[in-house]
């Protein structure tokens, strides 16, 4: 039932325009995007649309969200679902924006951004932002935080996304378990392409991965190609061939 009524209300807000604001927040703002083909461009914005109308953005400590804010942070979602299927994000309900790094009040620890179980993401505006100006020095906070959203999208945080086919299974968990005890071991090889974050357990290292396959694809595809090729698999994209940090 609630499925239904979901294909249905995104039906309706795909029939509503494009706002014209936003494709100059997208070109000044968001580097990927003016790299994109016009054709892709078209599908980008009919996904970015929804997810703005469709998810509620709620200001933390005093905060006002912006529109310019919302498109930002979506773009940043968005990109990795291009060529996958919204319903990825079925699971996303709200979207929290600090104005600065803030901290846990258990431990005191200085957080970035986080994903939650119940349909959370938590981020910080200036680290979305260092992540958009620094576009392959892979750290990209919302990009992290959104792979964890994909990685729930199958229920749990355990590193595996819901692939394309049954058979990708069997070499996602072979290649993605090889790198992430090799970075845990501290390999060279591994670490010169991947956050030491990522050998905290396998959704991190998901999420360090997917910055990495974004933001360095010309190193994760020459150091750990097997790596490169089932996120190439699953993600559908092929970013060493993108002008933003690949080949132009």
């Amino acid at each position: 039932m609630f499925g239904l009524l979901r294909k249905l209300k995104r039906r309706r807000l795909l029939k509503r325009a494009f706002p014209p604001g936003w494709i100059r927040i997208l070109e000044d703002r968001v580097p990927f995007y003016k790299n994109l083909p016009d054709e892709l461009q078209r599908s980008f914005q009919e996904k970015l649309k929804i997810f703005v109308w469709e998810k509620h953005f709620i200001g933390a400590d005093s905060l006002e969200v912006t529109e310019d804010m919302q498109v930002v942070i979506a773009a940043a979602a968005v990109r990795l679902i291009l060529h996958l299927d919204l319903s990825f994000y079925d699971r996303l309900t709200e979207i929290v924006v600090y104005p600065r790094h803030y901290r846990h009040k258990d431990d005191n620890a200085v957080m970035l951004g986080e994903a939650h179980h119940w349909g959370t993401v938590v981020l910080s505006w200036p680290a979305v932002e260092h992540g958009l100006r620094n576009p392959c020095d892979g750290h990209d906070t919302a990009a992290h935080e959104f792979a964890h959203v994909l990685d729930r999208a199958t229920g749990h945080f355990d590193g595996t996304p819901p692939l394309r086919a049954t058979e990708d299974y069997r070499a996602w968990g072979r290649i993605m378990s090889h790198h992430f005890l090799r970075l845990k071991r501290g390999n060279p090889r591994e670490y010169a392409v991947l956050r030491g974050y990522g050998a905290k357990n396998e959704a991190e290292f998901f999420a360090v991965a997917t910055e990495s396959f974004f933001e360095k694809p010309l190193l994760m595809k020459k150091a750990t190609p097997d790596l490169y090729a089932v996120l190439q698999n699953f993600y559908g994209f092929d970013p060493a061939s993108d002008p933003t940090c690949g080949f132009s």
